[in-house]
Order: C-alpha cells, then structure tokens, then sequence
C-alpha cells in the first residue's frame, strides 16, 4: 500500500478542529486508502477502536443507509451500544463515498451540533460541494483535494527510476496499477474500467448529460489538445465537421460534467501584463496521463503533451493555482501561484536544438518581474542556470517536491 505521507499529514492537521474534512477526487485515486491511514493513525495515536465509525458506502453492508435520516439514527444507535455519550468522548466518522446518501449533509450538520466529532468523508465529484452543502454547514469544512499518484509516490524508493518513468508515463499513477504486473492489456482493461466507472456514476447518473458517445468524442478531443487553447465554440466546431451537429452551449455542458467528475482540469488565461484573468480559450487536462492510453495507442502519443500534462498536475499537487500565462507575443506554459509566491514554468521535451532552446529561454528571457523561473525538459544534463532561469530535468523535478 503507497503511503500519501503529504496528504495524510494535512488531514492530521485538522485533527479534532471543528470541520468536515471533504477529501475529492477522481475514483480509484486513493481516496479510501487515504480514509484507511487515517484510521490507523488514529489508533496507533491512543483513539480507542471504539470511537471510530467506519462507513464504506460503496458496499451492500451499508445500502440499507439510503437516507440522511438512516445515517443519523445510526450513528447515534451506536453511540450506545459502544458507550460514547459521555462529552469526553470524541466520535470520529469516516463516511467513503458519502454522496450515495440522500441528503447527507443534514446528518452531518446534526452530529456537529448534537456531540463531539470528528468526521472525514469522500466523495468522487464535485457536486459533493454543491451550493446545498456549503449553504448548510457554510465555513465548516475543509477541501482535500487527492490526485493519482505523484512519480515520488509512484517510485517509492524503486533502483530503476527512468524506466519507471517510462511506465508512468504510458500508464499514468492510479495506485491499482501498480498491483498489475501482466502485460499491457491488463493495465488498458483497468483504465478503462476506471473511465467507464466515472462515466456512469459521477457524470451520466448526476448531470443532465445524457449522450455517452458524444461525451467519449468530446474527452477525446481533449486528450487530443490536452495543453492546448481550447473552446467549447472550437469543439462544436469540429464535431459538427466530422459530422455530429453540436451546439456550443452543449459542449460547455459536457466540460463542466468532465471538471466535477474531476477527470479533466482547466487551465484559465492570466494576462501577466494586464494583470487579469481572460476569458475563453482555456487550455485542459487530464487528471492522470493513463487515460489518454484510452484514445490513443503507442503510436498515436504526444510524449511532449504528456510531459505538460504531467507537470500541470504536479503543481496542482503542491498546492499552486495553475495558470497559462500570456505576454504577448510569447505564452508561458504555467504560471503557479500559491499565497504571495508566483513561480513560472516552461515544458519542453528537448532543448538539444539550439533554436528550441532559445525559443523556450526567450519566452522566460522576456519576462520583466523577478519570480523564480524554470525551464522543465527530459534532456539528459546537469542543472544549469541562464540568466536567472533554472534549466531542470523533469524527472529531477518530480522526485523533489516541496
């Protein structure tokens, strides 16, 4: 089991403060091995087993809990039988998978208010967040946000790190894979379960999209683009080209159902010298390289699209707002920021030609502030810096998180 000792450390930090810990994310990520460590570092740190409710509502053990009216009855049937109605004893609930409950958020308001807890839930989409929870316990809860496996996570120590690069990056970071050790196949038939699960549960049963081979044409276009502008006018387009009559507005559905189930992400324009957010294009990825696997065979990769991808999840990872920057007449692929620090990125598979090395230091080169600014390429070389601008290995990079 991959230990997410960074994540797990900033659950443990809202430890017993009085909010709903909400870890999302896409399904299979890690969510409810996350849930797992948790518990186990609650009783290794002195909770008595007795304290902690568990709930996997992925289970049949629990479908006779529909309601939120279910859930709280419970819950408060066992606080009898183990003996916890004492104001010393802290329950901690643990609910994967809250949203198969109707209505949750009403039993969770109520514990909160009828005695002292500590809870964490899961949940794989985004509507885990509506407007309906924040308005009840609105201030009350905390977002933690789980992504794939990181490369630090997915190496975990592993001698032959380049080729587990390799593999991650044709593969992407579900920590299931890592369980796969059969042929390629094996890892494509994962993934596509992986896909079809949030297909049908986090976007065809919760959202009113409702064609599934439009929305596989639309994903894969943006596998396709993944790093590119993109815009829901540009995508309606080129369906209605290949002979699918779209409307923009339809699109502009579909991307908003890909971004709650949280298998793609958007990048938004900040124009650097006007200082302001932009409006459509925007620029999109996916939440773990492996699903481009889906669309494409090996002969249809985009190593230099991955590699973008790869490190745009990176920085979300680290806890950076993640733009694409424009100065015009150049663009910065990544422009992170997180609190006052701003950091920008440039990706390039390869600066062994001396007009790509230029052309990538040139866009960096024109940028006025004093940020820090990195050059991220697979190149085989040691770490230099060129006027100011730190020239890294991408691997180098992701096995140095901070």
């Amino acid at each position: 089991m991959i230990r997410r000792d960074k994540t797990l450390n900033n659950l443990i930090n809202f430890k017993d403060k009085k909010v709903i810990k909400v870890i999302t994310g896409i399904r299979r990520c890690g969510k409810s091995t996350l849930l797992n460590q948790y518990r186990d570092y609650l009783l290794t740190s002195g909770i008595e087993e007795k304290q902690v409710v568990s709930f996997n509502f992925e289970s049949v053990r629990w479908e006779h809990l529909n309601t939120y009216r279910e859930l709280y009855d419970y819950v408060q049937q066992q606080r009898l039988e183990r003996e916890l109605e004492s104001p010393e004893k802290i329950v901690y609930l643990l609910l994967d998978e809250i949203q198969q409950v109707d209505q949750w958020e009403k039993a969770l308001a109520s514990f909160q208010v009828d005695f002292p807890c500590d809870i964490v839930v899961t949940g794989s989409n985004a509507y885990l967040l509506s407007s309906e929870l924040a308005t009840r316990i609105a201030g009350r809860y905390v977002e933690i946000h789980l992504l794939p496996l990181s490369f630090e996570e997915y190496v975990s120590g592993a001698e032959n790190q380049q080729d587990m690069f390799d593999q991650y990056l044709r593969y992407g970071g579900f920590p299931g894979l890592l369980e796969l050790d059969g042929p390629s196949a094996l890892k494509r038939q994962y993934l596509e379960g992986i896909y079809h699960t949030v297909v049908i549960k986090d976007i065809l049963a919760r959202t009113k999209v409702s064609n599934a081979e439009m929305l596989e044409r639309i994903l894969r276009y943006l596998a396709m683009h993944a790093g590119s502008l993109i815009s829901a006018n540009k995508v309606a387009d080129y369906l209605t080209s290949n002979g699918e009559k779209t409307y923009a507005s339809t699109v502009t559905e579909y991307l908003r159902a890909f971004e709650n189930a949280y298998i793609v992400y958007k990048a938004e324009r900040y124009d650097l010298r006007g200082k302001r957010m932009l409006r459509s294009p925007n620029k999109y990825y996916l939440a773990d390289t492996g699903l481009r696997r889906l669309f494409f065979n090996a002969a249809g990769e985009d190593t230099g699209r991955m590699l973008e991808n790869i490190v745009f999840l990176e920085l979300k990872r680290r806890g950076y707002d993640v733009m694409t920057g424009v100065d015009h007449p150049g663009e910065i692929d990544f422009v992170a920021v997180r609190g006052q620090e701003r950091h920008y990125f440039q990706v390039s598979l390869s600066i062994t030609d001396e007009n790509v090395r230029e052309r990538e230091l040139g866009v960096l080169q024109r940028l006025s502030d004093s940020y820090p600014k990195t050059l991220l390429t697979m190149d085989y070389r040691p770490e230099e810096n060129v006027e100011g601008i730190r020239i890294q290995r991408i691997t180098d990079f992701l096995l140095h998180s901070k």
